[in-house]
């Protein structure tokens, strides 16, 4: 079945496979899906994933939250975010309103260069366009300032638009990903994150899907930053997958798909997890 013509069976869940499902029927099956399994828990409280589950951890979360250990990281990252380049140009003057209320829509996908362009890579094209070396994907440096860079558009629900040919393209390639096996363990995205959701493992309770892209990057353990595609990586060697690297095609399309479920939900960068 032709991943661009055919919704896929949800992790095995859901079964019944429509003649032609967009994003927005992929997006509408998932949230379907989670609702029941999840009656109590609205679709707001999705951003907080595994803590919805829990009230201890919830309540043990917002006491962290209200006085983030990662608060002096922050500081030092403004002050990168505001520091000007060589040419007096800074970070802000790439984005409109100054990087403010802008992050909600990356990633998005480029016709120009045919490529989705992730909010790290709009920070590294940032940076070479004022002739200053760009960040290493996936490090704390980049994680740092775009941390702070985000905290920027807390509130702000995600609008990530899947538009024309070469998106969808690459929204199709991102859930593909999503949804195949690999690795060791034969382990799919969709096998924990729709299949096991609310079930643990390691001791850790799996999350829903919808809502995981609103938080990243995350200091876990309060000390240290994580981005999102770090997170994949981790996620590939648990499994005994081969990660790919970070800035990837494969994972740019992955954030893509992924961010585009969390449509509708406002963001908060960075937060905390353990």
């Amino acid at each position: 079945m032709g991943w661009k013509r055919t919704l896929v069976f949800l992790g095995g869940l859901l079964g019944a496979v429509c003649a032609y499902a967009g994003p927005a029927e992929d997006r509408s099956a998932l949230i379907d899906h989670y609702r029941k399994v999840f009656p109590y828990i609205s679709f707001e409280s999705y951003v907080y994933g595994a803590l919805t589950m829990n009230t201890e951890a919830r309540r043990q979360y917002d006491d962290i939250m209200a006085f983030p250990p990662f608060a002096i990281d922050m500081d030092e990252a403004k002050k990168e975010w505001e520091k000007p380049f060589k040419n007096g140009n800074r970070f802000s003057s790439c984005f409109p309103s100054e990087g403010r209320n802008v992050a909600g829509n990356y990633p998005y996908f480029d016709n120009a260069t045919h490529e989705v362009i992730t909010f790290e890579k709009a920070v590294n094209i940032c940076l070479e366009k004022n002739h200053e070396q760009p960040l290493e994907y996936g490090s704390a440096e980049m994680g740092l300032l775009t941390s702070y860079a985000k905290s920027l558009s807390d509130g702000m629900k995600v609008n990530v638009k899947v538009e024309g040919t070469g998106a969808l393209a690459a929204y199709e390639n991102g859930k593909k990903y999503y949804y195949t096996q690999r690795g060791k363990q034969k382990y799919s995205c969709a096998n924990c994150h729709i299949d096991k959701v609310g079930k643990f493992i390691r001791g850790d309770q799996i999350s829903m899907m919808v809502g995981q892209a609103t938080h990243w990057p995350v200091f876990l353990s309060g000390t240290e930053v994580t981005t999102l595609q770090k997170r994949f990586q981790a996620c590939n060697r648990n499994i005994g997958a081969q990660p790919s690297k970070i800035g990837s095609k494969e994972y740019d399309d992955l954030e893509y798909f992924l961010t585009y479920m969390s449509n509708g939900l406002p963001m908060q960068t960075p937060v905390f997890r353990k």
